[in-house]
């Protein structure tokens, strides 16, 4: 199969490792890409908003099957506008892709299939806004209702956290993902991923992770797109699993079947283990990323034949198994993410990281010079490692990120902690 895979993230690194060793793979090509993706498939400058040049190269090349890896294209139509060129894509239309593309368009869903999730409120004024938020109990979540690259959330732990959050969503700051805002009933328990694939028709469960969305240890500071995660998932046990199948992801594509738009794609549930049982925080449409790193690491079974039986409509014909072993992905950040931060700092050391044979380090914001690899983004690599348990995994990770020469970066010293704290209590 030829294949185009659309992005230029950790995601897509890890995504293109993984088609790489499909025996079914004949041509991987990457629109835009990075400096790691650039040694597994042929980079080609392609716009990821150009559906029409997208649409060209995939006809001038042959493609069998174009792979969306990030939400925005979704969000876009990308999956619509290929198909209406007959050309096969993995990766919802744009009016499923409103389960990430609005927060709101998922609360009502939720609503209306029964769906467990948090209490909300959804205003497009900003007054009617602040007004409900006047009777709510703090602390309380504030969203942004589009998309904002995972930085459009306050957790607020008081009132006046909570308004200034509001004021700054319709003040602009996040664009036109602010045009609306969702108020949230901050629920209590322990987060966790769960993914499953879906061709609008059957729905195959696929793995469990943990992601670490804190800047730094201790899970302190700011909010930002993941900086480390494992799977699976301890917390995350089989009845849980089948619990969540049954009360939140199978629901979800029988309510968009019903209305004429079924999904076809990764689903990415973000969920709360709460003491009533797991409630959604969120859906995405995307593989996670950092997760999709530590779920490849993990996988066993041929990728590309899954994404393509998903594709196809077919997905009752697959099936899938996972190693034993638990995944650990560290990501490591340029110096004043998610704010302000510098690009273009030169980085060494990482094939001495991947030395050992456990360890895979995802390019997620890099650009070749030359021999030359420079940070080009906020979250530049994934580290990811293999173990027999929680502890080896991380302990390989963290060895091979002090390979890695890069003054300029930073990461997280704990990914893992709440496994490592289970592991130690025999949990």
């Amino acid at each position: 199969m030829r294949v185009l895979l659309i992005g230029s993230g950790g995601r897509e690194d890890a995504l293109a490792w993984a088609l790489g060793a499909s025996p079914l793979l004949s041509a991987l090509y990457a629109a835009p890409g990075n400096g790691g993706i650039c040694g597994r498939a042929a980079c080609v400058d392609l716009a990821i908003d150009d559906h029409g040049a997208i649409i060209a190269f995939c006809r001038r090349e042959r493609i069998n099957l174009v792979v969306i890896g990030p939400e925005a294209p979704l969000v876009a139509g990308l999956a619509d506008d290929l198909a209406g060129a007959g050309i096969k894509a993995f990766g919802p239309g744009a009016a499923a892709a409103q389960l990430e593309g609005s927060k709101g368009f998922t609360k009502e869903l939720c609503d209306e299939a029964g769906i467990p999730t948090s209490a909300y409120g959804w205003f497009d004024r900003r007054d009617a806004a602040l007004a409900y938020l006047e009777a709510q109990p703090v602390p309380v979540v504030i969203k942004a209702d589009g998309l904002a690259a995972g930085k459009g959330v306050t957790i607020a732990e008081d009132r006046d956290t909570a308004r200034q959050a509001v004021e700054a969503i319709f003040d602009g700051a996040f664009g036109e993902a602010g045009a609306s805002v969702v108020i949230e009933e901050c629920l209590v328990g322990e987060e966790a991923s769960f993914f499953a694939l879906s061709d609008g028709k059957s729905v195959l469960p696929l793995a469990t992770a943990q992601d670490h969305k804190r800047a730094f240890d201790g899970d302190d500071g700011p909010n930002t797109g993941g900086m480390g995660a494992y799977s699976p998932a301890p917390v995350m046990t089989e009845a849980l699993v089948a619990q969540t199948m049954g009360e939140i992801v199978e629901p979800t594509v029988r309510a968009l079947a019903a209305r004429g738009t079924p999904y076809r794609g990764v689903l990415y549930a973000g969920l709360m283990i709460t003491a009533a049982g797991p409630k959604l925080i969120e859906y995405n449409v995307r593989f996670g990323d950092p997760e999709c790193q530590v779920l490849v690491m993990r996988l066993k079974d041929d990728l590309l034949t899954l994404l393509n039986a998903t594709a196809d409509g077919v997905l009752d014909t697959v099936s899938v198994r996972w190693r034993n072993e638990t995944a650990l992905t560290v990501v490591m950040a340029a110096k004043g993410y998610p704010g302000n931060y510098a690009k273009g700092s030169e980085i060494q050391g990482v094939d001495l990281a991947e030395a050992d044979a456990n360890v895979e380090v995802f390019h997620a914001g890099t650009r070749r010079d030359g021999e030359r690899l420079l940070a080009a983004g906020g979250r530049v690599l994934n580290v990811t490692a293999l173990g027999n348990s929680v502890s080896q995994a991380r302990s390989r990770a963290y060895a091979a990120v002090d390979k890695i020469d890069w003054p300029d970066g930073f990461c997280r010293r704990d990914i893992g902690w709440r496994a490592i704290e289970r592991e130690r209590q025999g949990r």
